[in-house]
């Protein structure tokens, strides 16, 4: 039996069905949004029944809504009429399942997302923070209402039916050399200096991943690295209503590797963040979630050629800094330390499903991960993604990966929401 999402307005005259609420962004196109609204009419008059889906941005408290400030900025939304009956979509396996579900009165809709908006995202709110939380949302919505554009009717809240969805993008298969960065930095008082060199056998890991990361260093001088700490940042663009960027570390890691002087380091180093250790950080942007149910770091932003930026809402991006602590010697050792410092550029998304049947995104682990495999098709993504980090870097960008067919059919428990 076909696993349904069932919402019914608040005067039982609508009833809004949905196979699924993931829909995935395969590049080229999104997968549609095929649903179903039954419709018991006896108490409509001559008003009509509209469709509408809507990725929106929510950029302030939803309680002072109410009061007549509105934090919300519709990107898209298009809205079809289906009663009395005016749209009449081609039927996919996913309507026969949902009309047989629903019964009698069940009129069918499709929707297709544009590949160019963004995927869904939301920031973290805050322990006392209330309502929706900010961020990009998706959202079907079925109504009651005597016209379709309308700014002066009201739509009572009774008249209508919605159920949130959202936008995924799973990672592309990859080969290649992962990015590479190397730093000669000289020291006061000393005419010799450090070496580091840091390397990743690829730019894209999975969220739950552990990252190695190979450091390489030849401390010519006299000083001492005392040890070395590894950074990863989350870097967050607001680009929708202003041009606010900001940046969150998520995760924070010193390892005791101490290099003499004179000395070298030739040694992988491992790291993992994870939205666990960072719960209590306001304002952090993760992938977007469905009522309460559990989430991860918000994947990286991947910027297709001719993409406009100012339709992604919010665009988020990260960076692996490694940090080598050097200790001073003689007399001037508080002024002749420092630090030397490297960034990486990261990508993090989630695996592709092995099978057909969607997963749960917060059920998906690298044990689910597709193996890496060259094909003919070049990415000119992950250079314009690369490119957002404006640090001097030697970045290997010989990607290649092919897209795979994720249509699905989706079988499970019977569910409401």
């Amino acid at each position: 039996m076909a696993k349904v999402y069932k919402k019914t307005s608040g005067n039982g005259g609508l009833s809004l069905y949905l196979g699924k609420r993931d829909y995935v962004d395969h590049v080229t196109k999104v997968d549609s949004v095929d649903g179903v609204v039954k419709l018991d009419p006896k108490d409509f008059g001559s008003r009509k029944v509209f469709v509408q889906l809507t990725c929106a941005f929510r950029y302030g408290r939803e309680d002072l809504d109410v009061i007549g400030l509105s934090f919300r900025k519709d990107i898209w939304y298009e809205q079809i009429q289906i009663y009395p009956e005016s749209h009449q979509p081609k039927l996919s396996i996913m309507h026969d399942t949902l009309m047989k579900k629903a019964g009698d009165n069940a009129y069918p809709f499709t929707f297709d997302i544009p590949n160019n908006l963004p995927c869904s995202v939301v920031l973290q709110p805050g322990p006392d923070d209330k309502g929706k939380a900010c961020g990009v949302d998706f959202e079907v919505r079925t109504y009651l209402a005597m016209e379709a554009d309308n700014p002066d009717e009201k739509i009572e809240k009774k008249d209508t039916a919605r159920l949130i969805v959202r936008k995924i993008q799973f990672a592309p298969d990859l080969a290649g050399a992962g990015p590479r960065a190397e730093l000669r930095k000289n020291f006061m008082m000393s005419d010799k200096p450090i070496h580091l060199e840091a390397s990743m056998a690829r730019d894209l890991f999975f969220h739950g991943d552990s990252i190695p990361i190979k450091i390489k260093v030849n401390n010519e001088t006299s000083k001492t690295v005392k040890n070395i700490k590894i950074t990863v940042d989350q870097a967050t663009d607001i680009i929708l209503y202003s041009a606010d960027k900001y940046t969150k570390c998520v995760l924070n890691k010193e390892f005791s590797e101490t290099v003499e002087a004179n000395g070298t380091l030739d040694k992988t180093l491992c790291i993992t963040p994870l939205l666990s250790d960072n719960k209590e950080k306001r304002g952090l942007a993760l992938d977007g979630r469905l009522k309460d149910e559990d989430t991860n770091l918000a994947s990286s932003t991947i910027l297709r050629a001719g993409m406009e930026k100012d339709v992604l809402g919010i665009m988020v991006s990260y960076k692996i800094k490694i940090h080598l602590i050097v200790a001073g010697s003689g007399l001037l050792a508080g002024l002749t330390g420092s630090d030397v410092e490297l960034e990486l550029p990261l990508i993090l998304m989630h695996p592709k499903p092995k099978d057909k049947n969607m997963e749960p995104l917060s059920d998906l682990t690298s044990s689910d991960r597709i193996p890496l495999e060259g094909s003919s098709l070049a990415s000119p993504d992950y250079h314009q993604t690369l490119s957002l980090f404006g640090s001097d870097q030697t970045v290997h960008e010989d990607r290649l990966y092919d897209h795979l067919d994720l249509s699905e059919t989706v079988e499970a428990s019977s569910q409401s929401r």
